[in-house]
């Protein structure tokens, strides 16, 4: 009897004994706007509620609101899990606001076949002068050399992304440090990401996602 109350004791005392590993996972594809910025908010809080491994983001996105773009950034670099943005699936590309949110990720990865970059910003109003134009541009340039300083990205190219729309392959961005690794599809990428250690607001955190349930 003693034995078995011992036993069950040192099972409930293990870091993951008999526990499944959860990972959240999202599709973001089409512009950015104030619903992508909504979802992304609600899947984040979900994912800390859930105690989930990370969040994966599956992004597809030619770009949209800087106002959106800002929201999600803040939400991903304030996140109490990790953040995977996965530039997914073959022929998919993250631009202009995709570069951002890609760049914040805890983790930043791509698909074989898919693209990052031109990260220029474009105004959905009236045509800016040259002065407005400036302010806009020096202010996406300041941002997004924030986002990549604060994660040890290439900041050189992040503000040229901006600045001079720049664009470049999956194996370019590898090889740049843009992100952090290519996987071909989900399951390869749980492998890989399996035991990095990213870093949150609240202290390190490792990640335990080779054999994590995916919802």
């Amino acid at each position: 009897m003693k034995a078995t109350i011992l036993f069950i004791l040192l099972i409930a005392l293990m870091p993951f004994g008999g526990r499944c590993q959860t990972v959240l996972s999202i599709d973001i594809s089409g512009g950015i706007n104030p619903s992508s910025a909504e979802f992304i908010h609600a899947s984040i809080q979900r994912a800390a509620r859930e105690k989930a491994e990370c969040l994966v983001i599956h992004l597809n996105t030619p770009g949209g609101l800087l106002t959106s773009t800002r929201e999600i950034v803040t939400n991903i670099l304030q996140s109490e899990v990790p953040v995977v943005v996965y530039i997914y699936p073959d022929g998919a590309h993250a631009g202009s606001a995709g570069v951002f949110i890609t760049m914040a990720a805890h983790i930043a990865a791509m698909a074989p076949g898919t693209n990052i970059g031109a990260a220029h910003p474009v105004s959905l109003q009236a045509k800016m002068d040259s002065t407005m134009n400036e302010k806009v541009m020096n202010d996406a340039a300041a941002f997004i050399k924030t986002i990549a300083t604060k994660r040890n990205r290439n900041v050189e190219w992040a503000e040229d992304a901006v600045r001079n729309s720049v664009a470049i392959t999956e194996r370019e961005a590898l090889e740049k440090n843009v992100i952090d690794l290519i996987a071909l599809n989900d399951a390869v990428l749980l492998n890989e990401i399996d035991g990095k250690t990213v870093q949150l607001n609240s202290g390190s955190k490792t990640l335990n996602t080779k054999s994590a349930k995916v919802e």
